[in-house]
């Protein structure tokens, strides 16, 4: 993984200078994150967030003065939050529990807490839309609107707190999340060029999830009455951008 991340620097000075080429733009970011989930389903409730990181590489075509296809491709640490159960009791989906006559005593008993830990290889594509007070101002507004980005989970890891059991800590759920998302987004900022070919960007940036991080799993609406759950669970995130482009 760190090996990754630093290929995806080194790709970004190198691409850096292909400057020369009219119209395009390289650089890096390492920006700060908070993100949290929700679900569709009143019985499972978000109750608190994750701090994380996105690093990576970012690229621009301008296709006219101020306005550019951005895209990129990086890493998403940490993304998700904690959901807490509702229900009597529920069961996590695997391959193994998908008869609901046959249900395992290890379920999720009413309040258990799974905190959910999700990194992703992330490719953002979108729109950029830049001004500023002149031409020749070496600060600029920008925004970024729509933008989507495809992530493929790369590692899912989570805690369970409040069982009947014992709690436990960074157990593989990769069986209990799917592999896929893709979400949309928004975002502005300021923009420094602080020397020929090399600016700063600040901003913020919103992300919202609309495919299903979960899979199915079932619960106990009554006692004794073991239904599917099919619930949809997304995560959102705020992410302070901080990058540098060549």
């Amino acid at each position: 993984m760190k090996k990754l991340v630093l290929l995806i620097i080194f790709a970004a000075f190198l691409f850096g200078k292909s400057e020369a080429q009219k119209g395009l733009r390289f650089g890096f970011q390492t920006s700060p994150t908070w993100s949290w989930m929700r679900t569709d389903e009143r019985k499972l409730e978000g109750v608190s967030s994750n701090w994380g990181v996105k690093l990576g590489a970012l690229g621009e075509y301008y296709f006219a003065n101020n306005y550019a296809f951005t895209t990129g491709l990086g890493f998403g640490f940490n993304h998700g939050g904690t959901l807490q159960n509702g229900y009597n009791s529920w069961v996590a989906w695997n391959d193994e529990n998908t008869d609901l006559t046959e249900i395992p005593s290890d379920t999720f008993s009413l309040n258990a807490k799974l905190h959910y830990r999700l990194t992703y290889v992330e490719i953002p594509f979108g729109l950029k839309m830049r001004g500023g007070s002149n031409e020749d101002s070496r600060f600029r507004f920008y925004a970024e609107l729509p933008m989507f980005t495809l992530g493929f989970m790369t590692k899912a890891v989570g805690d369970i707190r409040g069982t009947d059991t014992q709690n436990l800590e960074d157990i593989n759920i990769r069986e209990e999340v799917k592999g896929l998302s893709l979400s949309w987004g928004l975002g502005g900022g300021i923009e420094y060029e602080f020397a020929t070919n090399a600016t700063l960007v600040a901003g913020l940036a919103f992300q919202k999830q609309f495919t299903d991080i979960t899979r199915n799993g079932f619960v106990e609406k009554t006692a004794g009455n073991w239904q599917e759950e099919n619930s949809k669970a997304t995560f959102g995130n705020l992410a302070l951008k901080l990058g540098l482009f060549f």
